[in-house]
This record gives C-alpha cells, sequence and structure tokens, in this order.
C-alpha cells in the first residue's frame, strides 16, 4: 500500500507550509536515529524526511496532490482531469476482471479481446502511470532535501580564499567534508556544494549543501558588499603639505597618495584594492583620511607649533 505524504506528516490536505513545517520538526524531533532507539525509527525517520520534500516543495506538492504518488513518473503535459479518468477505467478492468464482466481470465493485465494478444494496460500506459519501481518510500524516488550551514570567514578570508573541515549530521549519522572557500566572496553569498545534502530515498539523487558566507566584525577593515573601507591616520604636515602613505590592506601593503590640504574624513580610492571578483570587476578599498597631532609634542615641535600659530590666518571654524 503505498505511504501517503500527508498521513506520514500528519497534516491535512489543505495544511499550509508552516503547519508543515511545524509537523515534520516535531516528528523529526522524535523519530531521528540519534534520539530515538526503535529499530523501526530510521525507516520511520527516511519516510518522514521523504514526505517533507514532497510537500515542502510547492511546485512538487501541487503535482503530488495532482498524481499522486506516481507524480514523478507523469509526463510535463499530462492533464489531471484527463489522468484520473485514465486511472478510474483501469480501476475499472480490475474490478471487471474480478467479477467476470470484462470477459477476462483473472491472471493478470487487462483482457483486450479482438486484437488476438492480451495486453497488459500497467505495460500500455506505464510511460505515463509508471507504475512500477516505486522506492521504499511508496511513491517513487525521491531526492534528498536541501540543507544550509554557516560559515565564517575572517575579511583576510574572504579576500583570499581558504579551506573548511565542516561537521556535518544527517540521517546516517555524523561525517565530515573538506570544502573550498574561493577568493572574493562577500557577506550572505551562497556556496553551492551538489548532492552534498539530505540523502534522497528509493533510489532518489542526494540533495545539495549550500554555505552561507558570514565574514566577521574586522578592527580595521569595514566591508560594504567588496568595497573596503579603512581609517588612515595622517599627520598635520603630511594633510597640509600632501604626502604618498602607506596602508594596510588585505592583499599586502600599498601607497596612496595624500594631496595637499587635507582634512579628516576625506576618502582616498585605492581602485581595485578591496575584494577579487572571478569574472567581474573587484571591490575598491577606501582610505579615509584623520589627521592626528603628537600627544606629548617635544620642545622643539611646541615651538614651532607656536609659530605656526603666530604667523597662519586659517581659521578652521570659519564657513568660508
Amino acid at each position: 500500500m503505498p505511504l501517503d505524504a500527508y498521513e506520514v506528516l500528519g497534516v491535512s490536505r489543505d495544511a499550509d507550509q508552516s503547519e508543515i513545517q511545524r509537523a515534520y520538526r516535531r516528528l523529526a524531533r522524535k523519530l531521528h536515529p540519534d534520539v530515538n532507539k526503535d529499530p523501526g525509527a530510521e525507516d520511520r525517520f527516511k519516510d518522514l524526511s521523504a514526505a517533507y520534500d514532497v510537500l515542502s516543495d510547492p511546485e512538487q506538492r501541487k503535482r503530488y496532490d495532482a498524481f499522486g504518488e506516481n507524480f514523478r513518473r507523469v509526463g510535463a503535459d499530462v492533464d489531471p482531469d484527463a489522468y484520473r479518468r485514465e486511472r478510474a477505467y483501469a480501476g475499472a478492468g480490475a474490478a471487471g476482471r474480478r467479477s467476470g464482466g470484462w470477459g477476462g481470465d483473472g491472471a493478470g493485465g487487462f483482457n483486450y479481446s479482438g486484437a488476438g494478444d492480451d495486453i497488459d494496460l500497467d505495460d500500455l500506459l506505464g510511460g505515463i502511470f509508471g507504475a512500477r519501481g516505486r522506492g521504499r518510500s511508496g511513491w517513487g524516488p525521491v531526492s534528498g532535501s536541501d540543507h544550509e550551514t554557516e560559515v565564517n570567514l575572517t575579511v583576510e578570508e574572504a579576500f583570499a580564499g581558504t579551506r573548511r573541515t565542516l561537521s556535518l549530521r544527517d540521517s546516517d549519522g555524523p561525517r565530515t567534508i573538506d570544502v573550498v572557500i574561493p577568493a572574493g566572496v562577500v557577506d550572505g553569498q551562497r556556496i553551492r556544494l551538489r548532492a552534498q545534502g539530505g540523502q534522497g530515498t528509493g533510489g532518489g539523487p542526494a540533495g545539495d549543501l549550500y554555505l552561507v558566507v558570514h565574514i566577521e566584525p574586522h578592527p580595521r577593515y569595514r566591508l560594504e558588499g567588496r568595497d573596503l573601507h579603512v581609517v588612515l591616520p595622517i599627520s598635520p604636515w603630511e594633510a597640509a603639505l600632501g604626502s604618498s602613505v602607506p596602508v594596510e590592506t588585505p592583499g599586502g601593503r600599498a601607497t596612496v597618495k595624500v594631496p595637499a590640504g587635507t582634512s579628516s574624513h576625506r576618502r582616498l580610492r585605492l581602485k581595485g584594492r578591496g575584494l577579487p571578483n572571478k569574472g567581474g570587476m573587484p571591490g575598491n578599498l577606501f582610505a579615509e583620511t584623520q589627521i592626528k597631532v603628537p600627544p606629548s609634542p617635544s620642545a622643539e615641535e611646541r615651538e614651532l607649533f607656536e609659530e605656526l600659530r603666530k604667523v597662519s590666518t586659517f581659521d578652521p571654524r570659519s564657513s568660508s
């Protein structure tokens, strides 16, 4: 007897997605092999996962509602009403064989008299209905669910790329996989690892694993997409006279030109020195100037600053 996805999850056929998700989570906690040591729990958990895979996907659920357990084998152009009529016709034929009303011998498929040969209706319509080859789950091969996990990176790792060994847990128990994080990933980016998600049932393929990138806050750099922002401390004389100033970047030390007359909070761009972008434009690095004065000026420095105060007519509070 084929399993019914709604019965497995214990929800009504008009249940919304939130009800389906709540039912799955409740039963998964109860039936997971790591928690439930009952000999039949693992099979029930696999049935539960297969049912959830079907009903949690709106498109798959729509086809399941229309075609039942054979929904994966019914062609995309098959009309649901025509499908049901054919199934009803096939069911009537089976009843006829049992009562003798169809003139069959009751030994097998629908007995079509007139062509001289017995034709099995299941063979005749197998390309549409796919009555054979159902997996243990009851509704044919079901793809495994997609999984998602977060990967925390530093700015330097996002810039250069890195490797991670991930510890995962699924219905088959714990496992580890080695993954390569490419250079230039950005915060929130999803990296797809094919066939590394949940295992399929009934011969179905495994789902995918998605790595969601989270770039941790950095004491020096601030990220906006692929652009990097960094504070660039400069001296009063570098700001007034102009200078070439070194700045640290994730790719190494660079030099930025500070124009004469620069004030604090001026943004200086280093083109292409942000996060790389394979096949696209890399980000930029923006150095924001911050004028700093000596915290404990020497006697000579104080003298020079006093002289500057005497001769300078500059008023930083003037609106001009």
